[in-house]
């Protein structure tokens, strides 16, 4: 498969490159994990604090800080599409969605969990791109164990296991 990640970066972040590449291999390694069957385009945006803050409160009315946020073009549930997918015609690629990705609160959480910047990011990406696939924590225990295991699974392929 021909996926693409469309990365930018709306705040400074130490090692852009690298963090780009993390990001890029994480959302791609869940894409090729899953079997899609078509080409896959996400756009991730890199942001800091007070711009998440907004999205969540603007989209999820929830006036805080959060680690990343999932915006799916297409309804899926647990990788399975619910409706007809519609490639872009200049690309031929199936826009999946958004993500935004706050960076700093990601550097936080790999302090208060005891691993590094890369495994979080790593897997607060994994975990996004899960969502755009329709895989939900929120649904239930079953779901929960489900999403829980293919993102242990995508990471630990990737090297990005617990430390």
């Amino acid at each position: 498969m021909n996926h693409q990640i469309n990365i930018a970066f709306e705040t400074a972040v130490p090692g852009e490159a690298e963090v780009r590449a993390l990001i890029e291999a994480c959302a791609k390694r869940v894409l090729e994990s899953e079997s899609t069957s078509f080409d896959a385009a996400v756009d991730v945006t890199v942001v800091d604090a007070e711009a998440i803050r907004e999205a969540n409160r603007d989209f999820r009315e929830k006036d805080a800080v959060t680690d990343v946020l999932s915006f799916p073009m297409y309804e899926f549930v647990n990788g399975i599409p619910q409706e007809e997918l519609e490639p872009e015609p200049d690309t031929g690629r199936v826009m999946l969605g958004d993500m935004l990705l706050c960076y700093t609160r990601a550097v936080e959480q790999a302090e208060e969990f005891g691993h590094s910047p890369a495994r979080e990011c790593g897997y607060l990406t994994t975990h996004s791109v899960l969502h755009l696939l329709g895989y939900d924590h929120e649904r239930g225990d079953a779901d929960t164990a489900l999403m829980r295991k293919k993102e242990e699974d995508n990471l630990s392929f990737l090297g990005l296991k617990r430390e």
